[in-house]
């Protein structure tokens, strides 16, 4: 793993070696376009929107970033994505997603138990235990950087989601090699959360929260 020592403020850390993030912009994939218009957003649109200014905010602090799709609209399947985060030797697999059930606010989910999908199972348990290490920092500094704007809905298993319940974790985790953690950053449905994140203010302030829950995994497995 990379080594990183974040600085006081965990919003700007300065990495001493680069630590590397794939950042999974979600959807078009084989679930879901992720086109469907609610209280005025797609979801495919704010995943990606948010992806182009972490990914900035990640490099100007000197962190590798990989992005799973080159285009907003590139169809890549979930398989895919987590190929792409293995190939390219993450250190962290950030999913960006927005919700349309359940609770408004944001969720952190990470694979908590091994699926099966097609066949294969995974993730290993390794990845698993590495997984639920990054959870609980990245989850407490971005929740510390959203106090007051969105309601935190805390960690889960992926096992709870609509796809991780049919296949005991998501696509994406059970093809994965690396430390995997996906982020319901709003709930669309809900038109408040919509309102907050179609906003660019406001997508800045979301994608600054998600850089802090990065140095602070960072900085724990420096540990």
């Amino acid at each position: 793993m990379s080594l990183l020592v974040a600085s006081a403020n965990a919003a700007e850390p300065v990495p001493k070696s680069p630590f590397r993030v794939c950042i999974d912009p979600g959807h078009p994939s084989e679930n879901n376009d992720g086109r469907e218009l609610l209280n005025g957003v797609r979801e495919v649109e704010i995943n990606w929107a948010v992806a182009q200014i972490l990914r900035r905010l990640l490099e100007q602090r000197g962190y590798e970033v990989v992005l799973t799709k080159s285009s907003l609209g590139e169809y890549v399947t979930n398989k895919q994505r987590a190929e792409i985060a293995n190939k390219s030797g993450a250190d962290l697999m950030l999913r960006l997603h927005a919700d349309s059930e359940g609770p408004g606010g944001f969720t952190i989910y990470y694979p908590r138990k091994q699926g099966e999908a097609k066949g294969v199972k995974g993730p290993s348990p390794a990845v698993v235990e590495a997984s639920a290490r990054a959870a609980k920092p990245f989850h407490a500094a971005l929740a510390a950087q959203l106090r007051q704007q969105l309601r935190d809905n805390g960690i889960k298993g992926d096992e709870q989601t609509f796809i991780g319940g049919k296949q005991g974790a998501l696509t994406g985790s059970i093809h994965s090699e690396v430390p995997a953690l996906l982020v319901e950053m709003a709930n669309l449905a809900k038109q408040e959360d919509a309102k907050w994140i179609r906003d660019t203010a406001n997508q800045e302030i979301l994608a600054r929260a998600l850089l802090a829950g990065v140095a602070a995994v960072a900085d724990a497995t420096s540990q």
